[in-house]
């Protein structure tokens, strides 16, 4: 987008000038600028103070980055995601990221299950351990 050759500041100084009286003709000569621009100037600036201006400005600044933030979070979610999805992990070791997504993070349950994609029935029924673990070690 082309860049205006009058500052935000100039602009309302302009309007000001119309409200206080002069002709928007008279105006637009004097400044060298079109009837057009200056009822886009009106319709963008119009009722606006240069504090105003500068808020709006330092608003949209924020959002932008805002927007680039979450984009970036984003991405780095997704491939997170996509990293435990792959990786053969067994429902033991998915049970335990579960656990750890809840304590250090205050996942929900079913939230930590969704992103780990383990289901809530698997995680709840846990094996029972082997009672015939200790003869098989003396084995």
């Amino acid at each position: 987008m082309r860049k205006s050759r009058f500052t935000e500041s100039q602009i309302i100084r302009v309007l000001k000038e119309v409200e206080g009286g002069r002709q928007v003709a008279e105006l637009c000569r004097e400044y060298d600028i079109s009837d057009a621009t200056y009822y886009n100037w009106k319709a963008k600036y119009g009722g606006m103070e240069v504090s105003d201006i500068k808020r709006l400005k330092e608003l949209d600044e924020e959002n932008q980055r805002l927007k680039r933030m979450f984009a970036d979070l984003s991405l780095k979610h997704e491939a997170l995601k996509d990293i435990v999805e792959k990786k053969a992990l067994r429902p033991a070791e998915k049970r335990d990221l579960v656990d750890y997504a809840r304590d250090e993070h205050g996942l929900s349950l079913s939230g930590a299950c969704e992103i780990l994609k383990l289901s809530l029935s698997v995680y709840r029924n846990r094996p029972k351990p082997n009672r015939d673990l200790p003869v098989i070690e003396a084995i």
